[in-house]
């Protein structure tokens, strides 16, 4: 097993003692109540669902700017929508098979000085971690990437294995996101995005004057106001007026824990959603591993600390914890190594030293044990980057939460309404973040 400082310092997340600010492995976390959080599957229901006839008997409310938790205030919302949408009908064309339609999310909060935290608790749907991601495979010719996320055509066919991280997601609003107080996270899913209704093409993105201006070749996550319709992707606003959005603070913070492209540097990504689902300047702490014009990998593992350069679809080492990360077990690929059909290497190479900018804020410590993952972000107090949140002690903020395992992505997940979250406040909150002596 690779001997790595964030694997150590996950086991060492589920551990008690006094809480530091430069240690937040030592929070006691046996004295700060958990508040436990109900996440649903929502199949393709968007921002245009909630407010089409189809939503019946609460467009006129959902239009009105009514929060979805007027409607849906009993105790069992969340687990009755979910296990009836994850079964299939009109808001979920692709089923699949085993997949939960509700889990429970513990949430546990603290602050300090410096820093919030935020310990996770869940179930996963799969008895064992989900730590492993696509790969690149040798066919014999050349490389290709193996493994999808489970509501892929290709894997619904049976023509490739359901390979995907398990991740946990939180979206922050402070209450500069018209809306976002009362809709959550429905602001940010939309029709024509992957895997939704009316699903972009690659002609109608090529065509696209903000798409094309900001070089995106798809359709992702957006807020409305990014939007001259705010229910039609295609009607993008000039970067000018979205440039004074940003510069206004109408965005959302999205940041995203990993089980395999951050958790292997004991890290979490940094983004923002506005016009598209966007990561923090700077650089992330992990990056594609194949060479943008023969398609091969650039890293391979180090054969004399691994004791393999690849594996293959039946190694033991896809059981366990296996990255490919630059500063510990990856050197270049080397094209003449004698490569035989079936070989992988992981599509993606992790590097901590790379991370760089308001994009490697976020650390984080995980452990997967009987059955669950217990995951504790760490997230700077005081950021004045433009592409974040600022986050202070007495400070309230909208929240969402999503969780995505079992090999799927998109809106493969299970997410929460919105929930507010507050740091020492004196007003009543969902869950309130203890100050850390």
């Amino acid at each position: 097993m690779l001997k790595r400082n964030a694997i150590v310092l996950a086991v060492m997340a589920l551990g008690l003692g006094s809480a530091s600010a430069a240690d937040p492995a030592s929070i006691n976390w046996s004295k700060i109540k958990p508040v436990s959080i109900g996440l649903f599957y929502p199949g393709q229901s968007s921002y245009e669902w909630l407010r089409s006839p189809e939503h019946k008997g609460a467009d006129v409310e959902v239009n009105r700017g009514d929060s979805c938790v007027s409607c849906h205030d009993e105790p069992s919302a969340e687990q009755d929508l979910g296990n009836k949408i994850v079964k299939g009908g009109r808001l979920e064309p692709v089923p699949v098979k085993g997949k939960s339609g509700y889990k429970e999310l513990s949430v546990q909060a603290a602050y300090d000085s410096k820093n919030m935290y935020l310990r996770y608790e869940w179930k996963t749907d799969n008895p064992y971690p989900g730590t492993e991601h696509q790969y690149l495979r040798y066919d014999g010719h050349g490389w290709n990437v193996w493994g999808f996320p489970k509501l892929d055509k290709v894997v619904q066919e049976g023509k490739q294995p359901g390979i995907y991280e398990d991740r946990m997601s939180i979206i922050i609003d402070d209450g500069k996101v018209p809306g976002f107080a009362k809709q959550g996270c429905w602001l940010t899913c939309h029709d024509g995005q992957r895997d939704m209704p009316k699903q972009f093409t690659k002609e109608e993105v090529a065509a696209n004057a903000l798409l094309t201006a900001i070089k995106k070749s798809d359709v992702r996550k957006f807020l409305p106001d990014t939007r001259s319709n705010p229910s039609d992707w295609k009607t993008g606003k000039s970067v000018d007026e979205i440039s004074q959005l940003k510069a206004d603070g109408k965005f959302v913070d999205l940041i995203q824990w990993r089980a395999h492209r951050s958790n292997a540097v004991g890290m979490a990504d940094d983004g923002y959603v506005l016009e598209w689902r966007l990561s923090d300047a700077g650089k992330d702490m992990f990056g594609g591993n194949a060479d943008g014009k023969t398609h091969q990998p650039l890293f391979m593992f180090d054969e004399k600390k691994m004791g393999f350069r690849s594996i293959t679809a039946d190694s033991q080492a896809r059981k366990g914890n296996l990255f490919l990360v630059k500063e510990e077990n990856a050197v270049p690929f080397d094209p003449n190594a004698g490569w035989k059909e079936g070989d992988l290497i992981p599509d993606y190479i992790i590097s901590r030293t790379d991370a760089k900018g308001s994009a490697a804020d976020n650390n984080a410590m995980a452990a997967w044990k009987d059955g669950k993952w217990t995951v504790v972000l760490t997230r700077p107090l005081g950021l004045t980057n433009t592409d974040d949140k600022t986050l202070r002690a007495g400070g309230v903020y909208n929240v969402g939460f999503a969780i995505h395992d079992d090999n799927i992505t998109t809106r493969g997940h299970q997410v929460s309404f919105v929930k507010t979250l507050g740091l020492g406040a004196k007003q009543k909150v969902d869950i309130q973040a203890v100050k850390l002596p």
